[in-house]
């Protein structure tokens, strides 16, 4: 099994999330349990759903040729993820209270669900690769929603005083090199 990969993934997938927990730290905002554990759960389903779609992918090519392009496609995100804004979640950081729509400084579940979604869009193309790369789609899927819980917790908790480490302002750069490392080591794993 790959163990390290799969616990590499779950701590790639979610830095970001860290990143948008210290954000509503700093602007003393509470993100509750539950409300934790729906961001969590909406980014487990994501991932749940891409590593099938990309396990699927094994179906029509040889294990080989789906491990390698599994892991390209791991680096290729890795890549993107140093060049590109990250869609919204720049946004989010700067502007963490857009998804508390009632204003109170307490993401409910409601809220949660969406900011889940948005969070979780990072653990979609890594769950391609994943899935392609015959990785346990169950043991992905729990590190994930693992390490979203803990990213979140810790960031919402720990807040200003984050902000201002290495991990808080390097988050996303931190992501992007861990996933091409992911990806050169499934290259080399098999």
């Amino acid at each position: 099994m790959h163990w390290i990969t799969i616990i590499f993934i779950g701590i790639a997938a979610n830095l970001d999330n860290l990143g948008i927990g210290l954000a509503y730290g700093v602007k003393k905002m509470r993100i509750p349990v539950l409300s934790n554990v729906v961001i969590a759960i909406m980014s487990m389903i994501v991932t749940f759903v891409a590593v099938t779609a990309g396990s699927t992918v094994i179906e029509y090519i040889s294990a080989h040729t789906a491990n390698l392009l599994g892991s390209l496609l791991l680096c290729v995100i890795g890549m993107w993820t140093l060049l590109s804004n990250r869609f919204s979640k720049k946004g989010i950081m700067s502007s963490p209270e857009l998804f508390d729509e009632d204003k109170n400084h307490v993401i409910s579940v409601r809220e949660a669900i969406t900011l889940g979604f948005v969070l979780s869009a990072n653990c979609l193309a890594g769950g391609i690769a994943i899935g392609a790369n015959g990785i346990s789609a169950i043991w992905t899927v729990i590190s994930i929603g693992t390490f979203s819980f803990l990213t979140v917790a810790v960031g919402s908790h720990c807040g200003s005083l984050l902000t201002k480490t290495f991990i808080g302002k390097y988050s996303t750069a931190i992501s992007g090199w861990l996933l091409i490392m992911i990806g050169v080591f499934e290259i080399f794993a098999k």
